[in-house]
C-alpha cells in the first residue's frame, strides 16, 4: 500500500510516499477505508523524531472512514459502519486504508461529514480533555495562551458552551475570529499581562498554554496553583507548578464532540480539504504555522 510519510526521522526532506504492507487489525483495532484524515503539528513532530519513531512509516494520527474489518473481541463496530478515531501509535492515517484504535473510535452520526469528524480526535479531543481536567464552574474565566490554533479554536467554543468566559492570546490576525467565537482576544508581546488583567478584571481561574517557552512563563503568575496546563511545554509547566493535560482518548469523548457539531455548538473549523497527493504541502503549512483552521487530506 502507498501512503505519505517519511523515510527516517528528520526534516521535511525525509518526507515521501512510501510503500508499506497492507494494514491488518490487531487486538482492539478496526481497519477502515479512509475517507478523510486530519493534519496536526504532532505529525511533523513524529517525523522529526520527537516521539522516538523511525521510518519508513506512514504519517497521520486521526481519520474518518468506513469499517472494512474488526479484530476479534471488538464489539460495537461492524464492517460498513462509518466511524472516526485515532490511529494506533500516532501513525498510518495518510493512506487509502488505516487502522483505528477501537477504544478511541466512534460512529460518525448523520449530519457530520467525514472531513469534520476526521479532525476531532487530536485537537478537539485535547480541548475537551483540558476542560475535564480543569473542572471550572460556570462563570469562571479561562485563559487560552495561543487561542488561534488547532486546539485553541475548539477549546474556545467548548468553553463557551460550558458558560465560561474566555480570554485568548493570539496574533492580531486571529482576533476577529476569536471575537466571533465568543472570546476576548489579547495580543502577544510587551504589556500582555496588563492586557489580560484588563480583559479579566476578576482574575483568571484556569489556563491552557499552547505556546510554551517565554510566552508560558509570562502568564503563569496569573493562574492559581494547580490550574495551569500546557500541551506545548511539558517540562516548563511542571517547573512552574502546573500540569500536563491528561488525555481520555475514549469513544465517549468522540461521541460527545460529534454531537456538539450536529447540534451546532461546535465548528471544527476545517479550512482546507486537499488530496492526499498534496500531503507534503499541507504539512509544510502546519509546520510553518501558516494554517488557519484545520487541513484535511482525502485519498
Amino acid at each position: 500500500m502507498r501512503g505519505y510519510g517519511f523515510l527516517r526521522a528528520g526534516g521535511p526532506e525525509q518526507e515521501a510516499f512510501v510503500d508499506v504492507p497492507e494494514p491488518e487489525p490487531g487486538p482492539g483495532e478496526l481497519l477502515v477505508r479512509v475517507r478523510a484524515a486530519g493534519v496536526n503539528p504532532g505529525d511533523w513532530r513524529v517525523r522529526n523524531g520527537s516521539y522516538g519513531v523511525d521510518g519508513p512509516a506512514v504519517l497521520g494520527r486521526e481519520v474518518a472512514g468506513t469499517v472494512l474489518a474488526v479484530s476479534d473481541g471488538v464489539t460495537g463496530f461492524a464492517p460498513g459502519d462509518e466511524v472516526f478515531g485515532g490511529c494506533p501509535g500516532m501513525l498510518g492515517g495518510w493512506a487509502p486504508r488505516a487502522l483505528i484504535t477501537a477504544s478511541f473510535a466512534a460512529h460518525r452520526p448523520d449530519g457530520v461529514g467525514p472531513e469534520q469528524a476526521a479532525v476531532l480526535p487530536v485537537a478537539a479531543g485535547t480541548a475537551y480533555d483540558t476542560l475535564e481536567n480543569l473542572q471550572l464552574e460556570r462563570g469562571s474565566t479561562l485563559l487560552v495562551n495561543g487561542a488561534g490554533g488547532g486546539v485553541g479554536l475548539p477549546l474556545v467554543q467548548l468553553a463557551r458552551l460550558r458558560g465560561l468566559h474566555v480570554v485568548g492570546t493570539a496574533s492580531p490576525a486571529k482576533h476577529e475570529l476569536l471575537g466571533r467565537l465568543g472570546a476576548t482576544p489579547v495580543a502577544y508581546g510587551d504589556g500582555v499581562l496588563d492586557r489580560i488583567r484588563a480583559a479579566a478584571p476578576g482574575g483568571i481561574d484556569g489556563a491552557l498554554d499552547l505556546v510554551g517557552g517565554e510566552a508560558l512563563r509570562a502568564v503563569a503568575g496569573l493562574v492559581p496553583a494547580g490550574a495551569l496546563y500546557s500541551v506545548a511545554d511539558k517540562t516548563l509547566v511542571k517547573e512552574l507548578g502546573g500540569n500536563e493535560v491528561t488525555r481520555d482518548r475514549s469513544t465517549a469523548v468522540l461521541a460527545e464532540l460529534a454531537r456538539s457539531i450536529a447540534d451546532g455548538g461546535l465548528d471544527p473549523m476545517v479550512s482546507e480539504v486537499r488530496p492526499l497527493e498534496q500531503a507534503g504541502a499541507a504539512l509544510a503549512l502546519v509546520e510553518g504555522g501558516h494554517a488557519t483552521g484545520k487541513i484535511v487530506l482525502v485519498p
